[in-house]
Parts: structure tokens; C-alpha cells; sequence
């Protein structure tokens, strides 16, 4: 019997590839597995009843149905379970290529020393991976630095790895974040406004001011009177007011506890249960001030 080729495709959507056939007409399993890897049977769609129908395999030898093989294209089998691993290859495949086109973003770094330069930040980060930018913030009359910056990386791994942790840089540790322009749209504003507890009644809004100048710039001080022994300071960026939160620091030598601010109906009672006039006398202070209390006072 001269050579016969069967036409053989993976799914019938796809080009058909033909497959030589041996003396007496039959098809080796191992030539079909041979172009498709883990290939396990035959299978073709009756032309009459339009009903898939296998082909019967003896041995790892398939034989024509009707002792023809006629015109018709058959489709490869897999085991199940081989499929559902190629499935699962494939699904992990394609995560990887995702997280492969996930681009970098630019992070904002805070707490910088007033001497550290770019070179000095190009170098730190470095040891992490390729540095695509980095960029010091200067007051643009002094030239003097604002206390943070931003850097970018060129892989998303490297990123991700940054901002994990916390940086000691120039002797001071520092916070990789990303801005809040970054993240995602579904994520709320975030107050660029700090409560500032355990203060002393001779720290003045000017001390405080220069004090958290380091951290970024300061927009406003608010010291409420009289004197309630806290105090309420604004950024201009709210990623610096958000690093600061949770933090105990030094000012005047007294120790003193920094908190988010929040919005102004959230349980005053509770927060300051001892204040002169009640609640409602403390509700009416935040409201002629327009300041916002804390979430926690320690």
C-alpha cells in the first residue's frame, strides 16, 4: 500500500498537520505524539450525526474507522490531568508576562538628611538595582534641601523590594512610598494634616515649625488655646504627614507621640473625656478651627 497521510490538528479551529500513516494503513500513536507532545488517542466529528467519535487505539495503534480514513480532519486527546497542568503552565505563564510589562513608578522618599545630595541617593539606591532617576527637592530660593526626594527604578521586582523597607541613609532612616497621585483610584485622599500629642506648653507654633521643616514643607502650625497639650501641624505633601504617623520624637527634649488626623465627628467624647465643658464644648473648638482630631491620643 503506498503512503497515506491523515490530516491531524490540535483543536479544529486550527491548521491541520498531516501525519504519515504505516504499510497496512494504520497511525502509530508515537508518530502523532511525536508533533504533538502528550498526545494520548484520536478523535473526529461524525459527518452524519455530528457527534465527536474516538478512534479506536490498540497497542499504540490507531486504527481508520470503517478501514478509512477518509478526508476528515482528527483532533489530538490529552489526559485530563496533563491538560489541567498545561492550563495551570499557561495561566502561570502568563502572570509572569503581566508582572514582565508592569511599569515603575516614581517614589517619593522621606525623611532625607539636609546633606544628602543625588549622587549620595543615586548610590544607595544602586545597591538595590538600576536607577533610572533620582532627584533631591530644593527650595528654589535657598537651594536648601526640603528633606525629601524621589527616585525610580527600572525594574518592578527592584521597586517592590524598596519599598518593603526602611532606608538608612546619611545616618537617618528614611521611607520609600508611593505618591499619593500613584495609587490606585479606588484608595481615599489621604490628610496631610499630623496631631501632634504630649506637647509642652512652651513649645511655640514657629519652634514646631522649624522642627518638622526637616521632614518636608510645612504649610501651617495650629496650637489650639488655651493650651491643650497637643497641636495640629499641615504638610504641603501628604506622604510626608502619613510617613510621620505612628512615630515618638524628640522636640525640646520632651518625647512626642504623632498621629493621623481624622475626620472631626469621630467620637470626641471618648478621645478626651476630661475636657472643660463636655464633648460638645470640644466639637464647637475643632469646628471654629477647622482642624481635625486624632484617631488615637497618646
Amino acid at each position: 500500500m503506498s503512503e497515506l497521510y491523515i490530516r491531524v490538528a490540535e483543536d479544529e479551529s486550527e491548521e491541520p498537520m498531516e501525519i504519515p500513516s504505516e504499510d497496512d494503513g494504520t497511525i502509530l500513536l508515537s508518530s502523532v505524539a511525536a508533533q504533538f507532545p502528550g498526545a494520548c488517542g484520536l478523535r473526529y466529528r461524525n459527518p452524519e450525526s455530528q457527534c465527536m467519535r474516538g478512534v479506536r487505539l490498540v497497542e499504540g495503534v490507531l486504527h481508520a474507522p470503517e478501514n478509512d480514513w477518509g478526508n476528515l480532519v482528527y483532533v489530538v486527546n490529552y489526559p485530563k490531568d496533563n491538560k489541567r497542568k498545561m492550563e495551570e503552565i499557561d495561566a502561570a505563564s502568563a502572570v509572569k508576562v503581566k508582572r514582565g510589562f508592569q511599569k515603575t513608578s516614581d517614589l517619593i522618599v522621606l525623611g532625607l538628611p539636609w546633606k544628602t545630595s543625588e549622587q549620595d541617593l543615586k548610590d544607595y539606591f544602586t545597591t538595590f538595582g538600576e536607577v533610572i532617576m533620582v532627584q533631591v527637592k530644593r527650595d528654589l530660593k535657598t537651594g536648601n534641601s526640603k528633606g525629601f526626594g524621589f527616585v525610580r527604578f527600572t525594574e518592578y521586582e527592584t521597586q517592590t523590594k524598596v519599598i518593603a523597607q526602611r532606608h538608612m541613609i546619611d545616618g537617618r532612616w528614611c521611607d520609600c512610598k508611593l505618591p499619593n497621585s500613584k495609587a490606585s483610584p479606588d484608595e481615599p485622599m489621604r490628610s496631610r494634616k499630623i496631631f501632634v500629642g504630649r506637647c509642652t506648653e512652651d513649645m511655640t507654633t514657629d519652634e514646631l515649625r522649624q522642627y518638622f521643616m526637616q521632614y518636608g514643607e510645612v504649610t501651617d502650625v495650629f496650637i489650639p488655646k488655651p493650651f491643650r497639650a497637643f497641636a495640629f501641624v499641615t504638610f504641603a505633601d501628604d506622604q510626608v504627614a502619613q510617613a510621620l504617623c505612628g512615630e515618638d520624637l524628640i522636640i525640646k527634649g520632651i518625647s512626642v507621640h504623632i498621629s493621623n488626623a481624622e475626620p472631626k465627628h469621630n467620637n470626641i467624647h471618648q478621645l478626651f473625656p476630661n475636657f472643660p465643658g463636655g464633648s460638645a464644648s470640644l466639637a464647637a473648638m475643632f469646628d471654629r478651627s477647622q482642624y481635625q482630631y486624632p484617631s488615637s491620643h497618646v
